[in-house]
């Protein structure tokens, strides 16, 4: 069977090749090069911004992105590099608004509803945030960004059981998240829930908690004695 050959010489596979490697600069100058031969060369336009982007130079890269636009209104990459440049120049209400552009061509675009929740979030705007945390939960229950952000959301509400039942399901998605343990327990903390609390930011789930609660209560002991006890017994079964 014959392999397709690669033209080592296309300007895609050149900077592709740069962009792995994290050679922003040499990306950057090398679009800029290709931009002197033709200023509307959109893979050229396309991967200066992302350079400007990675090299943390946000407003250069906004140039760049508005300079796509101009020649395709609704380019979706270009629309996306905006938005996460507006982002980092905490320009939420501008990110908003290409958030929109996006979403009329593609509702179901989780990538853009989560941002566009982000930048509510940002604004103090927690209830509506939710509403588009929501969307992204409906297409991906397991989407751990909109898990988190609906916690942090829900939290700002001062709705803290439920933001307690969305850390839990960020952490049955991903165990690893302590700052979904550490905000989960000051949930509790703020329900005046201490021994809850204390569980929650060992990265104990909530559906686990009773158990050790009850354990307590039959060995006449405190729910940080007990649990001491289970992850000795854990570690003894280990040997």
């Amino acid at each position: 069977m014959w392999s397709k050959l690669i033209d080592l010489l296309d300007p895609t596979v050149i900077i592709t090749r740069m962009f792995e490697s994290g050679k922003f600069d040499d990306m950057l100058n090398y679009c800029t090069k290709l931009l002197e031969i033709n200023p509307d060369d959109m893979v050229a336009l396309q991967n200066s911004a992302l350079a400007l982007l990675h090299l943390e130079k946000f407003e250069d890269s906004i140039i760049y992105c508005d300079k796509v636009l101009k020649i395709e209104n609704f380019d979706i990459y270009a629309l996306k590099n905006k938005i996460y440049s507006l982002e980092k120049l905490k320009r939420y209400d501008d990110a908003l608004t290409c958030c929109k552009m996006i979403l009329d061509i593609d509702g179901n675009d989780m990538w853009t509803l989560n941002s566009m929740g982000l930048s509510l979030n940002e604004l103090d705007r927690h209830k509506e945030a939710v509403e588009f945390y929501d969307k992204t939960l409906k297409l991906d229950n397991k989407d751990i960004t909109a898990l988190m952000n609906k916690a942090i959301s829900l939290n700002h509400l001062r709705n803290y059981r439920e933001s307690i039942e969305y850390y839990d399901k960020a952490q049955m998605v991903d165990s690893s998240l302590h700052e979904a343990s550490i905000a989960k327990s000051q949930a509790f903390e703020k329900l005046g829930m201490e021994d809850e609390a204390f569980l929650a930011a060992q990265g104990v789930l909530v559906k686990d908690m009773d158990q050790i609660k009850i354990d307590a209560k039959k060995n006449k002991c405190s729910v940080f004695h007990q649990y001491c006890q289970n992850e000795f017994e854990e570690l003894k079964d280990m040997k």
